[in-house]
């Protein structure tokens, strides 16, 4: 059968249709990480921290502290084990935890024995921030009077330095630590006028001055690091 095929036309396009919805996103692409940045500028300093926020730290190094109470005292302490009761008190107050005691000697110490002996000749004994008042514990007892360099401050367990704030201490001792039996304020339980107590006067840079005073006087009173806490490390931040 024969189909008859017609010329073939011509194509015409015809004009383009409106613009399509935008398709979904990609997957994302893997970037480089750009180059890194200059340091930006320091920033402001902290605030200072309080005082005694990081005693603990630098207090266990194997040092002996020197550190006097708060208040003076009269001759009345309610013996030495109340004046050993107002060190140990204050120390853990302020977060100290060695034992301290009253740097006095009694009807049952001599002051010269209170540091146990394998501590009274290898360590130096400092004040509460850690400067030097004497090389060993047996140096104060040498016999010159516990000579240190009064330009040192002592202070008290609440930051006070105590060679401005007071002038004299109560020891109730010998020049090289032994107890006076007529001159400890009846073993440290009288603040009776007539009744006198051995105290040194700070300001001529000895710890063990012989002056006989009345125990109705207020004086300070020191405590000594007797047992020392040991630590792995060591920081200091007043």
């Amino acid at each position: 059968m024969f189909v008859y095929q017609g010329p073939k036309g011509e194509s015409i396009v015809g004009p383009p249709g409106p613009v399509g919805p935008p398709g979904q996103d990609g997957a994302p692409g893997f970037g480089r990480p750009g180059p890194r940045g200059p340091p930006g500028p320091a920033g402001p300093p902290g605030p200072a921290p309080a005082y005694g926020s990081g005693m603990c730290a630098f207090m266990r190094e194997t040092l002996l502290h020197l550190i006097a109470l708060n208040a003076p005292l009269k001759g009345d302490m309610r013996g030495i084990r109340g004046a050993d009761f107002q060190c140990y008190q204050q120390a853990r107050s302020v977060g100290l935890t060695s034992t301290y005691r009253a740097f006095l000697s009694s009807h049952l110490q001599d002051l010269a024995t209170i540091v146990r002996k394998a501590d009274r000749v290898d360590l130096p004994v400092v004040n509460l921030r850690g400067d030097v008042l004497f090389s060993s514990w047996a140096s104060i007892f040498s016999g010159n009077g516990g000579m240190f360099n009064p330009s040192t401050p002592i202070y008290s367990f609440d930051g006070h330095n105590v060679m401005t704030d007071s002038k004299l201490i109560w020891h109730g001792s010998s020049t090289v630590g032994i107890r006076l039996t007529s001159n400890y304020c009846e073993a440290w339980r009288t603040a009776d006028m007539a009744v006198t107590g051995q105290a040194s006067l700070l300001q001529t840079g000895r710890l063990l001055g012989q002056h006989a005073r009345s125990c109705s006087n207020h004086y300070m009173v020191l405590c000594i690091e007797n047992t020392y806490v040991a630590s792995k490390f060591f920081r200091l931040g007043f």
